[in-house]
């Protein structure tokens, strides 16, 4: 009040001009402050404290999705951001999603570094309120109560979508294939992988006459040939994404899932004949 009062112009002006620089000093440290975070194993999270996937399992569980340039990958609970920046480097565009907006920009200023930040994206949100249902990949390092929690969100995602996983699993759905690596100093070794399963429970019409009755428990199923007052009991049924095969008797059948139809072959007299059903 006394520099105001005191009707000097040129204290007027640094008055000014230092009022005027206040907000755009805090905003500065603010970035400052954001560019030196750095996070630390164990510190809380929403759903789970933070602990980094070894760099040889993120490629182990990128190797066992078999990802391409083509697909869509989304990370759920994307940490410091190295699982999407790994497969953003192998070509394929990823998103990681992670609740902390501190882990957030420090993955897009490593994506920004590593020269992938075109590939490589990161959204600061829940993962249980985000959809990724158009992902073609799903990788993780979350708890088994919350894989449990986020099981029927992936069921329902397009057959043949992979789900890999660090270490956790999806209890009583079991693994398509794992993997580990050798490595002494961690407890984090091992990759797990799913393949979303078509949806073929239920009873289905045979188009040379009977019926198929499946009965489905995740990529696994059991069920009934039934040709007039003949059964024959269905063994070996399995589903990797849309294909199925499956032993009815002596026969292997095998086809080609397509929602409301299957399509394929079985192999008869060493020759090879067309089947198909639909519901």
């Amino acid at each position: 009040m006394k520099i105001l009062r005191s009707g000097n112009p040129v204290l007027l002006t640094l008055t000014f001009v230092g009022l005027m620089l206040i907000p755009t000093t805090l905003l500065s440290q603010e970035r400052v402050k954001s560019s030196q975070f750095q996070p630390e194993v164990g510190q809380e999270g929403k759903d789970v404290v933070w602990v980094p996937t070894p760099q040889a399992l993120v490629d182990k569980m990128l190797d066992l999705a078999k990802i391409t340039p083509e697909d869509f990958l989304i990370d759920l609970g994307s940490g410091d951001g190295r699982t999407v920046i790994t497969a953003a480097q192998r070509g394929t565009k990823a998103i990681g999603i992670e609740y902390n907006p501190d882990m957030v920009e420090l993955s897009r200023r490593k994506a920004k570094e590593a020269g992938v930040s075109d590939k490589a994206q990161f959204i600061n949100t829940d993962l249980f309120e985000y959809d990724f249902s158009k992902a073609t990949v799903i990788t993780m390092f979350l708890l088994p109560d919350i894989n449990l929690r986020l099981r029927p969100k992936i069921l329902d995602m397009k057959p043949g979508t992979r789900i890999v996983s660090n270490t956790f699993t999806m209890q009583d759905w079991r693994w398509d294939d794992s993997e580990k690596i050798d490595d002494n100093t961690t407890n984090w070794t091992t990759a797990f992988l799913w393949i979303v399963p078509a949806k073929v429970n239920g009873k289905w019409t045979l188009s040379g006459g009977g019926d198929l009755d499946i009965h489905q428990e995740f990529q696994k199923f059991t069920g009934e040939l039934i040709r007039g007052r003949e059964k024959t009991t269905i063994t070996d049924g399995l589903l990797r994404g849309n294909n199925i095969t499956f032993h009815a008797g002596n026969t292997v059948y095998a086809g080609l899932v397509s929602g409301n139809r299957i399509e394929g072959t079985f192999e008869s007299n060493g020759k090879k004949v067309k089947w198909s059903a639909t519901r």
